[in-house]
C-alpha cells in the first residue's frame, strides 16, 4: 500500500522543544525551584506531565527548558561528573560548581545544543543560590526566569519579588508565577513541579491543574 496514503504525522518530524516555564528563587535558607510539565513539537503537545526540575545531586536541582533531549542530555552529563567529584573530594559539591559544569557544557556545545538551564540548589559554604546559565553565560541571581512562558510574567515577578522573603512566601510566589504563565503561553501547561531545597534536603510537590490558584481572568 503507498506511503502517501497514510502520511507520517508532521509532529514526528518536529524537534521536541519544553516550550516551558521555569522559575528559581532564593530565601533565606534555600532555594525554590518550579517548573510546568507541558512538552511540544511544533504545534502538537506531545507530553503533558514531564518534569522538568532534574536533580544534578541532592540538594541541587535545575530547570530545564529549550530542546528536551539537549536539556536532559547536559543535566544527566552534570549528575555523573558531579557524583563522581563528590567521591573525589569526600564531599557535597557546590551549588556553583554545579553551575559551572552546565555553563562549560553549554558554552562548549553552543552551535549544536539548544538548551537554558537554570541551577539551584544549597550548600554550606554560600547557603541557597540561584545561577542562570546561557551559552557560556553564568550569573548568580536572586531568582530567575526563562522558557517561553518567561515573556509573560516579566511584569509579575518583578513587582512581586522582594528580598528576604520566608520560605512559604518563596512558594507561593513560584506557583503564582507558573499559574499566571500557563494560562497565557501556549506553550506551558499541565501540571506545576515544585521542589524546595534547604540544609535538611530536596523536598518534591507535584500540583495539580485544579489545585493551582486562580486569578481574576480565569
Amino acid at each position: 500500500m503507498s506511503q502517501e496514503l497514510f502520511p507520517e504525522p508532521e509532529w514526528l518530524s518536529e524537534e521536541v522543544k519544553t516550550g516551558t516555564t521555569i522559575i528559581a528563587v532564593t530565601f533565606d535558607g534555600g532555594v525554590v525551584l518550579g517548573s510546568d510539565s507541558r512538552v511540544s513539537a511544533g504545534e502538537s503537545v506531545v507530553n503533558r506531565v514531564m518534569n522538568k526540575l532534574s536533580p544534578l545531586h541532592d540538594k541541587i536541582y535545575c530547570a530545564l527548558s529549550g530542546s528536551a533531549a539537549d536539556a536532559q542530555t547536559i543535566a544527566e552529563i552534570v549528575n555523573y561528573q558531579l557524583d563522581v567529584h563528590s567521591i573525589e573530594v569526600e564531599d557535597d559539591p557546590l551549588v556553583c560548581s554545579a553551575a559551572t559544569l552546565v555553563k562549560n557544557i553549554s558554552y562548549k556545545y553552543k552551535e549544536e545544543l539548544s538548551a537554558h538551564l537554570i541551577v539551584a540548589g544549597w550548600d554550606k559554604k554560600k547557603g541557597g543560590q540561584v545561577y542562570a546559565t546561557l551559552s557560556g553565560l553564568l550569573t548568580r541571581q536572586p531568582f530567575a526566569i526563562g522558557g517561553s512562558g518567561s515573556f509573560y510574567i516579566n511584569g509579575f515577578v518583578d513587582a512581586e519579588y522582594r528580598k528576604n522573603m520566608t520560605k512559604r512566601e518563596c512558594q507561593e510566589f513560584v506557583v503564582n508565577a507558573l499559574t499566571l504563565a500557563m494560562g497565557r503561553d501556549g506553550s506551558s501547561g499541565g501540571v506545576a513541579y515544585v521542589v524546595t531545597i534547604d540544609k535538611d534536603g530536596a523536598e518534591e510537590k507535584c500540583i495539580l491543574g485544579n489545585e493551582l490558584p486562580k486569578f481574576f481572568d480565569e
